[in-house]
């Protein structure tokens, strides 16, 4: 028995997030991550100024921050490794490459259902689905970098039962 580095191809009905919203993500951590390494990076380059007889400070500024922001692109882009369905038992979410995760949402347990498009999700036709459940561990269960079309169809599939049972939850 082999045990695998890459988790096998999701089997039909598995949907992945468009390359759109893996490059979004992969640039929002890259700059949230150069962003947290300008500070270390201008101390350097005072330093350097200061008449530091380090000459190596100015290109170890600009390698910290270009360090940063490619840790962060690459965190980013784990998103291309999430895959959601929707069948008869509920969400399924599928995360990871070297450390799986698995969700299962049942149907049965979905209180209420929201939609998040922020201003870049917008403009490039995006959304987070946000499942709130009744278990205590598990909240709410976000689907990140869904194409609008598919979030609001998740949105309403999962509502669907919500809308029937009326009061009597």
């Amino acid at each position: 028995m082999s045990a695998s580095v890459i988790p096998p191809e999701p089997t039909a009905g598995w949907h992945a997030p468009p390359a759109r919203a893996v490059r979004l993500q992969a640039a929002l951590w890259a700059l949230a991550l150069a962003a947290l390494a300008l500070p270390p990076a201008l101390l350097l380059l005072d330093l350097a100024a200061e008449g530091s007889r380090v000459p190596a400070l100015r290109p170890a500024a600009a390698a910290l921050l270009g360090l940063a922001a490619a840790l962060g692109a690459l965190l980013g882009a784990r998103l291309r490794y999430q895959r959601w369905k929707l069948d008869g038992d509920g969400l399924w979410l599928r995360q990871g490459r070297l450390w799986w995760r698995e969700t299962r949402v049942p149907a049965s347990r979905v209180q209420h259902v929201d939609l998040k498009h922020g201003p870049l999700q917008r403009r490039l036709g995006l959304a987070t689905l946000v499942v709130h459940t009744a278990a205590a561990h598990l909240a709410g269960v976000a689907v990140r970098g869904l194409d609008r079309a598919d979030a609001e169809a998740l949105r309403d599939a999962l509502a669907r039962p919500l809308d029937e049972a009326g009061d009597a939850l």
